[in-house]
């Protein structure tokens, strides 16, 4: 039997990077298109589509937007010493974009299928080193999760997804990561894309 995933309306964020499930994604909010985004969400408690760019860029003409992207939902709100609107926002589920538009102001739009979040698959042995690089990354680069739990480590998904994230990956390389369904096998490229960081 098909599981049938539900179908979304929703505003889409390009971006230059990508955001992964259960990633964090900060923003500057500054044109008057994402305002009304930003608006939109909190009134009716919704998310957003971030999408990699693949034609364009972040300010001005509408970009080209990668079909797969990560819903994100704003967790927090301030105000920056700029007076811009800055916003926190958490990757929740992928999805795949069917058709989308452009409103009048610039924004937009996509009709999206939401993917299935995948199955929670326990790290093997033979990535153990994965684990251990990660804890490094996060020590010097993330800090906000330093307090994942032990079991987060274990999980092949959240390990796949944090090092794509962290990892000096360029961003079709980051697609690829997010599009890839299977855990084990994300796990798999990066473990074979490590030598090319490693110091001579």
């Amino acid at each position: 039997m098909t599981v049938q995933t539900p179908r979304l309306d929703m505003p889409l964020f390009p971006l230059a990077s990508v955001l992964f499930p259960g990633g964090r994604l900060a923003l500057r909010i500054f044109e008057p298109r994402y305002l009304d985004l930003v608006r939109e969400c909190t009134r009716h408690g919704t998310g957003f589509g971030v999408c990699l760019i693949l034609q364009g860029d972040e300010v001005g003409d509408p970009a080209i937007p990668a079909a797969i992207g990560t819903m994100a939902r704003i967790t927090d709100f301030h105000t920056g010493d700029d007076g811009l609107l800055g916003i926190v926002a958490e990757g929740g589920q992928r999805f795949r974009v069917t058709r989308s538009r452009v409103r009048a102001d610039g924004l937009l739009r996509g009709d999206a299928r939401v993917w299935p979040a995948e199955p929670s698959i326990e790290v093997p042995v033979e990535f153990a080193l994965l684990q251990g690089i990660l804890e490094r990354l996060i020590e010097a680069m993330a800090p906000h999760w330093r307090l994942a739990p032990r079991s987060a480590y274990d999980d092949a998904s959240w390990l796949g997804f944090r090092l794509a994230e962290l990892l000096p990956l360029d961003s079709a390389e980051q697609q690829r990561m997010l599009e890839l369904n299977d855990p084990l096998q994300r796990l798999a490229e990066l473990r074979d894309i490590l030598p090319r960081f490693q110091k001579p």
